[in-house]
């Protein structure tokens, strides 16, 4: 497949869809590549890098005339008459509010992929441009913020004096809500955040920020497609109070709300922007969905009568282009990779009869006599390098992700896409039995029969438990009684404790697997042969929970370590 990665026409647009290393994966998958002459420059990738990964270095026509074309915003009406008719376009298209740009796909027989709708499903997370781009608005919001706020975030103790940290406020804990949380607090600020979900309440907490508690009952809930519900009614109006309470204490305040298809929510209002301090900051992160803050302006930055910052810029992720742009090249990655999984028709890498891309059998790019695409003797072909398809991959809207995707196809827009249900929805409430319908089945543990073998059941592990104190060594009782009580308190405090805790309590029963360790060294020795061998088992499981646990326990920690 030829893959086509043109110089962004949006004017400021700093980011490309493809990196020379993306570009080197392409290639490796037996793809070809064009990219348009300067299409890196500003995000720091030279011509000379796509050139040494094997991109071909192409003018925007040629670019545009490949089978598919990559692109970070949606292409302009020019660019869309240069598309070939049956190319695919992978673009952040926001589908939802742009009627007008689908129509115009569809006339040009365009099959479109919003890589902005991708579908929120475990699946799919490889490829979500969203999730990526919201990560680096995130952090660049507090950086952002930090700038126009003037003071520092975190407290100081000097021979002056001391100052207090900056209170960050984060509305809403989703992608952007925690990456800002994360930035913040490193940045030594007092941070406070809140999302309608309360089970994100456990990953704020666990990055060093208090969690803003309000109880909203069954307003509380996520939808279907994985994102936080709308609150309507009371809830809203119980919200609406904790939002302004918050602002007024705020230096610096975050909003990230976000409702797919619909208009951002407004959030702080007017009256509380009036009433903040002077110089505090605002930054809209919804500002292109129409802000969750009174007064936002989009791209632009607002300062108010009463000395408030509102900043509302659109394109946070692009002032990091170098990062946004290696981001997006890996989810493009991933899309080919789905494309080409899907399709048939395309050659396993492992397939004996594939040639290998050395092959000298192989025709070679710069053969004279390998036509090329743009040889006017061989109209509408593509011959590319062996192991390469020669047209645009169909695309399989049997794929619930292609399916999310695809906005346009055949001539057909195709959105919105059927609803997908997905694991982050609420699931529905059981059905409570009818007492009727219990009185004339009863359970099986009712009835006189199975109450009776539960007794004689009961009754025999009774006799067995005073046949064995009685006949046992004294010692047995006070043992058994240890071990009884192990196995209860280990039951509770391994079932009970939250996630967050599961690494730190492993060290801890390393240490007690340890103790085990210790008392069957002990024993191992003995003239008994029964005790011997538990003493030898005992040890050995010991053993490997201790390696074990220190094995997973430095991977973890791993994690968290820089290269």
């Amino acid at each position: 497949m030829l893959i086509g990665v043109p110089r962004e026409s949006t004017p400021g647009r700093q980011m490309v869809a493809a990196t020379p290393k993306s570009v080197g994966v392409l290639i490796g998958l037996g793809h070809r590549v064009r990219v348009q002459r300067q299409a890196g420059t500003v995000a720091g990738f030279p011509d000379a890098d796509y050139a040494a990964a094997g991109a071909e270095l192409s003018e925007r026509e040629q670019v545009f005339a490949c089978e598919l074309v990559t692109m970070i915003g949606p292409p302009t009406a020019d660019e869309i008459g240069l598309l070939r008719p049956g190319a695919l376009l992978a673009a952040q298209l926001a589908p939802a509010r742009s009627p007008e740009l689908l129509a115009a796909l569809a006339r040009a027989n365009v099959t479109a992929l919003a890589v902005d709708a991708v579908p929120r499903i475990s699946r799919a997370q490889s490829l979500d441009v969203l999730s990526s781009m919201a990560n680096l608005a995130g952090y660049r919001a507090v950086i952002e913020a930090a700038h126009a706020y003037g003071g520092l975030f975190s407290g100081q103790v000097t021979a002056a004096g001391k100052s207090q940290p900056a209170r960050v406020f984060v509305v809403g804990a989703g992608v952007a809500g925690l990456a800002a949380v994360g930035a913040a607090n490193s940045l030594g600020a007092r941070v406070l955040a809140f999302d309608v979900r309360p089970e994100v309440a456990e990953q704020v907490e666990s990055m060093g920020a208090e969690f803003v508690r309000l109880d909203l009952g069954d307003a509380q809930q996520t939808r279907a497609d994985g994102y936080a519900s709308e609150l309507s009614g009371g809830a809203e109006a119980l919200a609406a109070k904790m939002y302004d309470e918050q602002a007024r204490a705020a230096d610096v305040v975050i909003t990230t709300a976000l409702i797919p298809g619909r208009p951002a929510p407004r959030l702080i209002t007017d009256a509380t922007v009036a009433v903040m301090r002077p110089g505090s900051v605002l930054v809209d992160l919804a500002a292109a969905n129409g802000g969750n803050v009174a007064g936002t302006v989009p791209g632009e930055r607002v300062v108010t009568d009463n000395g408030v910052t509102i900043l509302g810029y659109t394109d946070l992720a692009d002032r990091l282009p170098t990062q946004a742009s290696q981001l997006f090249g890996t989810n493009m990655v991933n899309l080919v990779k789905l494309l080409d999984r899907d399709n048939p028709a395309t050659p396993q890498r492992d397939n004996p009869a594939t040639p290998p891309r050395d092959n000298p059998a192989t025709p070679q790019r710069d053969n004279p006599a390998t036509p090329e695409r743009d040889n006017p003797a061989t109209p509408g072909t593509a011959t590319v390098e062996a192991g390469a398809r020669t047209a645009a991959p169909a695309v399989d809207l049997d794929d619930e992700v292609l399916r999310g995707m695809t906005v346009a196809h055949q001539g057909r827009v195709l959105w919105p896409p059927p609803p997908i249900a997905v694991s982050a929805a609420v699931p529905a409430a059981a059905a409570v039995p009818d007492p009727a319908a219990l009185a004339e089945k009863p359970d099986a543990a009712t009835l006189p029969g199975g109450l009776r073998r539960r007794t004689v059941i009961l009754g025999l592990l009774a006799v067995l438990f005073a046949l064995g104190a009685t006949f046992s060594p004294p010692a047995f009782l006070g043992h058994l009684t240890v071990f009884a009580l192990a196995v209860v308190v280990g039951f509770y405090v391994i079932t009970n404790v939250t996630h967050a805790l599961h690494t730190p309590l492993m060290s801890v029963t390393n240490a007690i697997s340890g103790i085990i360790a210790v008392g069957a060294l002990l024993q191992v020795g003995s003239s008994n042969t029964a005790i011997m061998l538990i003493s030898l088992a005992g040890l050995v499981v010991a053993s490997i929970n201790i390696f074990g646990g220190f094995a997973v326990t430095d991977r973890m920690l791993g994690m968290f370590r820089r290269d």
